[in-house]
């Protein structure tokens, strides 16, 4: 909900035309992500509790238990990438639209990916003879098999080279 004359809320972060921010109403902590590109709009969830928050040579990652439906939330530089409710709709699009335009995919490239639902999706493909995927950041590729292993699942298929 919005900060009113009757909430406490602290100020958001701003970066550049966006928000993406933790703050607190009522006592309660919250998660906003408001940006340009989708205008007149914002998001917010309230935070259970953080599960991760370490700046890598890369980038800032974050993850965090909602108090909600979407379950745990992967933040990249403030900007939310999956969550446990709709990953699905991203992962899956991403991969089988290319994946079926395709008459026997047997060599896969991932390029990022780090958090494996690509890789998940790509390896429900019998005809996939062979995964690579180049991730530069660790730390995602971690918290990706710690904190979503549905997600995650794949990382130990043998097709898979990272």
């Amino acid at each position: 909900p919005p900060a009113t004359a009757h909430t406490r809320a602290s100020p958001p972060r701003i970066l550049s035309s966006s928000i993406m921010a933790f703050h607190d109403i009522n006592g309660r902590k919250w998660f906003t992500e408001v940006n340009e590109q989708w205008r007149g709009q914002g998001f917010s969830l309230e935070v259970k509790e953080m599960l991760l928050d370490k700046k890598s040579d890369y980038q800032h990652v974050q993850v965090f238990e909602s108090n909600s439906p979407f379950g745990t939330v992967l933040l990249l530089d403030g900007v939310i990438q999956i969550t446990d409710l709709d990953e699905c709709a991203y992962q899956e699009m991403i991969t089988h639209l290319p994946m079926f335009s395709h008459a026997k995919p047997e060599r896969v490239l991932i390029i990022g990916g780090g958090d494996g639902g690509v890789l998940r999706e790509v390896c429900r493909h019998a005809s996939v003879k062979e995964v690579v995927i180049c991730e530069i950041d660790k730390v995602v590729i971690e918290a990706g098999k710690k904190f979503f292993p549905k997600i995650a699942s794949a990382w130990d298929d043998s097709r898979v080279t990272l």
